[in-house]
Protein backbone atom coordinates (compact mmCIF):
# COMPACT_ATOMS: atom_id res chain seq x y z
CA UNK A 1 0.00 0.00 0.00
CA UNK A 2 1.70 3.16 -1.03
CA UNK A 3 0.92 5.98 1.87
CA UNK A 4 0.62 9.81 0.58
CA UNK A 5 3.53 12.20 1.32
CA UNK A 6 1.48 15.26 -0.52
CA UNK A 7 -0.47 17.80 0.92
CA UNK A 8 -4.02 16.79 1.91
CA UNK A 9 -5.76 18.71 -1.53
CA UNK A 10 -7.85 21.36 0.92
CA UNK A 11 -6.60 23.98 3.19
CA UNK A 12 -3.17 24.94 3.98
CA UNK A 13 -0.79 23.15 5.96
CA UNK A 14 -0.70 24.18 10.04
CA UNK A 15 -3.93 25.82 9.48
CA UNK A 16 -7.50 24.20 11.13
CA UNK A 17 -10.29 23.95 8.80
CA UNK A 18 -13.19 26.52 9.06
CA UNK A 19 -16.35 27.08 6.96
CA UNK A 20 -15.36 27.30 3.60
CA UNK A 21 -12.61 24.31 3.93
CA UNK A 22 -15.39 22.10 5.33
CA UNK A 23 -17.97 23.22 2.67
CA UNK A 24 -15.28 22.32 0.21
CA UNK A 25 -14.55 18.75 1.65
CA UNK A 26 -18.49 18.22 1.49
CA UNK A 27 -18.68 19.03 -1.86
CA UNK A 28 -16.13 16.38 -3.13
CA UNK A 29 -18.62 13.56 -1.21
CA UNK A 30 -20.42 11.93 -3.88
CA UNK A 31 -23.46 9.51 -3.04
CA UNK A 32 -22.88 5.59 -3.78
CA UNK A 33 -25.12 3.64 -2.48
CA UNK A 34 -28.83 4.17 -0.67
CA UNK A 35 -29.71 3.94 3.34
CA UNK A 36 -33.31 3.47 2.57
CA UNK A 37 -32.79 0.54 -0.26
CA UNK A 38 -30.07 -1.24 1.48
CA UNK A 39 -31.12 -0.63 5.34
CA UNK A 40 -34.33 0.55 5.66
CA UNK A 41 -35.83 -2.12 3.10
CA UNK A 42 -34.38 -4.83 4.91
CA UNK A 43 -35.64 -3.87 8.75
CA UNK A 44 -38.91 -3.90 6.81
CA UNK A 45 -39.00 -7.30 6.19
CA UNK A 46 -37.81 -8.29 9.60
CA UNK A 47 -40.99 -7.41 11.02
CA UNK A 48 -41.79 -10.82 11.78
CA UNK A 49 -38.75 -11.31 13.89
CA UNK A 50 -38.33 -8.10 15.80
CA UNK A 51 -39.69 -4.98 17.17
CA UNK A 52 -38.87 -1.83 14.58
CA UNK A 53 -38.44 1.55 16.89
CA UNK A 54 -38.02 4.88 15.09
CA UNK A 55 -35.37 6.70 17.44
CA UNK A 56 -35.40 10.08 16.03
CA UNK A 57 -34.30 11.66 12.23
CA UNK A 58 -30.87 12.91 10.81
CA UNK A 59 -31.39 16.20 8.65
CA UNK A 60 -29.16 18.06 6.57
CA UNK A 61 -30.59 21.01 4.80
CA UNK A 62 -33.19 18.87 2.17
CA UNK A 63 -32.05 15.27 3.37
CA UNK A 64 -33.46 13.74 5.91
CA UNK A 65 -32.24 10.49 7.67
CA UNK A 66 -34.97 8.18 9.27
CA UNK A 67 -32.92 6.07 12.44
CA UNK A 68 -34.87 2.95 13.08
CA UNK A 69 -33.73 0.13 15.58
CA UNK A 70 -34.82 -3.31 16.12
CA UNK A 71 -35.44 -4.60 19.47
CA UNK A 72 -36.57 -8.42 20.59
CA UNK A 73 -40.22 -9.17 20.18
CA UNK A 74 -40.58 -10.98 23.68
CA UNK A 75 -38.80 -8.41 25.43
CA UNK A 76 -38.57 -8.67 29.17
CA UNK A 77 -38.12 -6.19 32.20
CA UNK A 78 -35.03 -7.95 34.54
CA UNK A 79 -33.11 -9.88 31.21
CA UNK A 80 -29.68 -8.97 30.50
CA UNK A 81 -29.87 -6.19 27.74
CA UNK A 82 -27.47 -6.57 24.78
CA UNK A 83 -26.75 -3.11 22.59
CA UNK A 84 -25.30 -3.90 19.10
CA UNK A 85 -24.28 -0.84 17.32
CA UNK A 86 -23.11 -0.63 13.38
CA UNK A 87 -22.40 1.79 10.71
CA UNK A 88 -20.95 4.53 13.48
CA UNK A 89 -18.55 5.45 10.69
CA UNK A 90 -20.72 5.16 7.79
CA UNK A 91 -17.93 4.04 5.54
CA UNK A 92 -17.19 0.00 7.38
CA UNK A 93 -19.87 -1.96 5.44
CA UNK A 94 -19.71 -5.22 7.41
CA UNK A 95 -20.84 -3.33 10.74
CA UNK A 96 -23.94 -2.34 9.03
CA UNK A 97 -24.46 -5.56 6.97
CA UNK A 98 -23.16 -8.26 9.84
CA UNK A 99 -25.57 -5.90 11.56
CA UNK A 100 -28.35 -6.62 9.58
CA UNK A 101 -27.78 -10.35 8.86
CA UNK A 102 -27.68 -10.89 12.89
CA UNK A 103 -31.34 -9.79 12.62
CA UNK A 104 -32.41 -11.91 9.97
CA UNK A 105 -30.57 -15.24 10.89
CA UNK A 106 -30.55 -14.94 14.30
CA UNK A 107 -32.80 -12.93 16.14
CA UNK A 108 -35.28 -15.53 16.22
CA UNK A 109 -33.00 -17.87 17.97
CA UNK A 110 -31.92 -15.39 20.35
CA UNK A 111 -35.23 -14.77 21.28
CA UNK A 112 -35.56 -15.25 25.48
CA UNK A 113 -32.03 -15.46 25.79
CA UNK A 114 -31.34 -11.76 26.32
CA UNK A 115 -33.11 -8.32 25.40
CA UNK A 116 -31.41 -7.34 22.13
CA UNK A 117 -30.97 -4.10 20.88
CA UNK A 118 -30.05 -3.29 17.31
CA UNK A 119 -28.65 -0.11 15.70
CA UNK A 120 -27.80 -0.90 12.35
CA UNK A 121 -26.10 2.02 10.92
CA UNK A 122 -25.81 4.91 12.99
CA UNK A 123 -24.36 7.74 10.62
CA UNK A 124 -26.83 7.31 7.45
CA UNK A 125 -25.34 9.58 5.60
CA UNK A 126 -21.98 8.98 5.53
CA UNK A 127 -23.10 5.14 4.73
CA UNK A 128 -24.09 7.20 1.44
CA UNK A 129 -20.63 8.67 1.10
CA UNK A 130 -18.84 5.79 2.15
CA UNK A 131 -16.89 8.61 4.52
CA UNK A 132 -16.21 8.31 8.57
CA UNK A 133 -17.26 11.77 9.01
CA UNK A 134 -21.07 13.11 9.15
CA UNK A 135 -21.97 16.05 6.74
CA UNK A 136 -20.45 19.04 9.02
CA UNK A 137 -16.75 16.62 9.09
CA UNK A 138 -17.27 15.59 12.47
CA UNK A 139 -16.49 11.98 13.29
CA UNK A 140 -19.78 10.70 15.29
CA UNK A 141 -17.08 8.04 17.16
CA UNK A 142 -15.72 10.67 18.74
CA UNK A 143 -18.72 12.51 19.85
CA UNK A 144 -20.82 10.40 22.26
CA UNK A 145 -20.64 13.36 24.94
CA UNK A 146 -22.95 15.66 26.46
CA UNK A 147 -23.32 18.24 24.25
CA UNK A 148 -22.98 16.01 20.96
CA UNK A 149 -21.63 17.80 18.36
CA UNK A 150 -23.23 15.05 16.18
CA UNK A 151 -26.70 14.50 15.29
CA UNK A 152 -26.05 10.85 14.44
CA UNK A 153 -24.37 10.38 18.07
CA UNK A 154 -26.99 12.35 20.10
CA UNK A 155 -30.02 10.27 18.60
CA UNK A 156 -28.30 7.35 19.80
CA UNK A 157 -27.56 8.17 23.28
CA UNK A 158 -31.01 9.29 23.35
CA UNK A 159 -32.37 5.82 22.40
CA UNK A 160 -30.20 3.67 25.18
CA UNK A 161 -31.14 6.33 28.10
CA UNK A 162 -34.23 4.21 29.33
CA UNK A 163 -32.72 1.43 29.69
CA UNK A 164 -29.55 2.68 31.56
CA UNK A 165 -28.13 0.81 34.00
CA UNK A 166 -29.79 -2.73 32.85
CA UNK A 167 -26.88 -3.44 29.35
CA UNK A 168 -25.40 -6.71 30.48
CA UNK A 169 -23.46 -5.90 26.83
CA UNK A 170 -22.58 -3.39 24.28
CA UNK A 171 -20.86 -4.79 20.73
CA UNK A 172 -19.86 -1.92 18.36
CA UNK A 173 -19.19 -3.13 14.96
CA UNK A 174 -16.40 -1.32 12.87
CA UNK A 175 -13.45 -2.25 10.13
CA UNK A 176 -10.54 -0.53 10.31
CA UNK A 177 -9.29 -0.59 6.24
CA UNK A 178 -6.73 0.77 3.73
CA UNK A 179 -8.48 3.96 3.16
CA UNK A 180 -7.88 5.05 7.07
CA UNK A 181 -4.69 5.47 5.43
CA UNK A 182 -4.89 7.03 2.23
CA UNK A 183 -7.56 8.97 2.95
CA UNK A 184 -9.26 9.44 6.50
CA UNK A 185 -5.87 10.14 8.26
CA UNK A 186 -4.78 12.65 5.86
CA UNK A 187 -8.06 14.32 5.89
CA UNK A 188 -8.06 14.81 9.50
CA UNK A 189 -4.50 15.77 10.33
CA UNK A 190 -5.98 18.42 7.60
CA UNK A 191 -9.28 19.50 9.23
CA UNK A 192 -6.83 19.78 12.46
CA UNK A 193 -4.33 22.12 11.32
CA UNK A 194 -2.01 18.90 11.87
CA UNK A 195 1.09 17.00 10.14
CA UNK A 196 0.23 13.87 8.79
CA UNK A 197 2.12 10.72 10.47
CA UNK A 198 1.99 7.83 7.99
CA UNK A 199 1.30 4.32 10.51
CA UNK A 200 0.12 1.12 9.31
CA UNK A 201 -3.26 -0.93 8.80
CA UNK A 202 -2.94 -4.43 10.72
CA UNK A 203 -3.91 -7.22 8.52
CA UNK A 204 -6.85 -9.02 10.64
CA UNK A 205 -9.44 -9.02 13.13
CA UNK A 206 -9.03 -7.18 16.26
CA UNK A 207 -10.79 -6.18 19.20
CA UNK A 208 -10.74 -2.43 21.24
CA UNK A 209 -11.48 -3.16 25.46
CA UNK A 210 -12.05 -0.46 27.41
CA UNK A 211 -8.52 0.99 29.43
CA UNK A 212 -11.31 1.84 31.85
CA UNK A 213 -12.68 -1.58 32.63
CA UNK A 214 -10.41 -4.31 31.21
CA UNK A 215 -12.58 -7.62 30.00
CA UNK A 216 -9.83 -9.45 29.32
CA UNK A 217 -11.80 -12.72 29.30
CA UNK A 218 -15.05 -11.82 27.46
CA UNK A 219 -12.65 -10.55 24.53
CA UNK A 220 -10.50 -13.97 24.52
CA UNK A 221 -13.93 -15.41 23.96
CA UNK A 222 -14.65 -13.46 20.96
CA UNK A 223 -11.32 -13.92 19.48
CA UNK A 224 -11.36 -17.25 19.84
CA UNK A 225 -14.89 -17.59 18.30
CA UNK A 226 -13.91 -15.20 15.23
CA UNK A 227 -10.48 -16.78 14.59
CA UNK A 228 -13.09 -19.64 12.87
CA UNK A 229 -14.18 -16.97 10.31
CA UNK A 230 -11.24 -14.78 9.75
CA UNK A 231 -7.71 -14.41 10.87
CA UNK A 232 -6.35 -12.37 13.61
CA UNK A 233 -4.51 -9.13 13.27
CA UNK A 234 -0.50 -9.86 14.61
CA UNK A 235 1.06 -7.83 16.70
CA UNK A 236 3.98 -5.73 15.04
CA UNK A 237 7.52 -5.40 15.94
CA UNK A 238 6.95 -3.17 18.50
CA UNK A 239 4.34 -5.44 20.10
CA UNK A 240 1.06 -2.84 18.79
CA UNK A 241 -1.75 -3.10 16.69
CA UNK A 242 -2.67 0.24 14.70
CA UNK A 243 -0.59 2.46 17.24
CA UNK A 244 -1.40 1.10 20.31
CA UNK A 245 -0.23 -1.89 22.51
CA UNK A 246 -1.61 -5.37 21.85
CA UNK A 247 -2.59 -6.03 25.80
CA UNK A 248 -3.57 -9.53 24.62
CA UNK A 249 -3.40 -11.25 21.30
CA UNK A 250 -5.87 -9.14 18.82
CA UNK A 251 -6.71 -6.84 21.12
CA UNK A 252 -6.00 -3.12 22.07
CA UNK A 253 -7.34 -0.86 24.60
CA UNK A 254 -9.04 2.32 24.34
CA UNK A 255 -10.43 4.69 27.84
CA UNK A 256 -13.96 4.96 25.78
CA UNK A 257 -15.62 7.58 27.91
CA UNK A 258 -12.75 9.63 27.73
CA UNK A 259 -12.75 9.52 23.73
CA UNK A 260 -15.97 10.03 23.20
CA UNK A 261 -16.20 6.27 22.07
CA UNK A 262 -19.27 4.67 21.10
CA UNK A 263 -18.73 1.50 22.88
CA UNK A 264 -18.58 3.81 26.06
CA UNK A 265 -22.16 5.02 26.07
CA UNK A 266 -23.92 2.49 27.51
CA UNK A 267 -21.65 1.81 30.99
CA UNK A 268 -22.34 -2.01 30.42
CA UNK A 269 -19.54 -4.05 32.12
CA UNK A 270 -18.61 -5.91 28.95
CA UNK A 271 -17.79 -3.87 26.06
CA UNK A 272 -15.67 -4.47 23.00
CA UNK A 273 -15.42 -2.73 19.46
CA UNK A 274 -14.98 -5.04 16.41
CA UNK A 275 -12.67 -4.29 13.82
CA UNK A 276 -12.69 -6.47 10.56
CA UNK A 277 -10.30 -5.89 7.98
CA UNK A 278 -11.69 -5.86 4.56
CA UNK A 279 -9.30 -4.85 2.67
CA UNK A 280 -6.88 -8.43 3.27
CA UNK A 281 -6.52 -10.65 -0.17
CA UNK A 282 -7.26 -13.41 2.75
CA UNK A 283 -11.04 -12.66 3.48
CA UNK A 284 -13.98 -11.67 1.24
CA UNK A 285 -16.56 -9.77 2.08
CA UNK A 286 -18.80 -12.76 3.61
CA UNK A 287 -16.18 -13.50 5.73
CA UNK A 288 -16.32 -10.08 7.05
CA UNK A 289 -20.31 -10.19 7.73
CA UNK A 290 -19.96 -13.46 9.18
CA UNK A 291 -16.79 -12.35 11.36
CA UNK A 292 -19.31 -9.23 12.84
CA UNK A 293 -22.19 -12.00 13.17
CA UNK A 294 -20.12 -14.41 15.02
CA UNK A 295 -18.12 -11.50 17.51
CA UNK A 296 -22.39 -10.87 18.32
CA UNK A 297 -23.00 -14.57 19.18
CA UNK A 298 -19.86 -15.05 21.16
CA UNK A 299 -20.76 -11.99 23.50
CA UNK A 300 -24.49 -12.94 23.74
CA UNK A 301 -23.09 -16.18 24.74
CA UNK A 302 -20.87 -14.91 27.43
CA UNK A 303 -23.78 -12.81 29.02
CA UNK A 304 -25.98 -15.86 29.34
CA UNK A 305 -23.46 -17.76 31.04
CA UNK A 306 -22.74 -15.06 33.45
CA UNK A 307 -26.17 -14.41 34.10
CA UNK A 308 -26.89 -18.23 33.86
Amino acid sequence: MNTPTHHYPIGQPGLAWGPEEISQWRARQQRHRSYAQDVLVPLEGLRDRVDLQPYGEVVYGQERYPLVAARSRDWQEGRPVVLVTGGVHGYETSGVHGALRLLERHAADLQGQVNLLVAPCVSPWAYERIHRWNHDAVDPNRSFREPSPSQEAAALMRLVRPWLGQFAAHIDLHETTDTDETEFRPALAARDGKPFEPGSIPDGFYLVDDTENPQPVFQRAIIAAVERVTHIAPANDKGEIIGSPAVDRGVIRYPLKALGLCAGITGAPLTTTTEVYPDSPRVTAEQCNEAQVVAVLAAVAFVRARHA
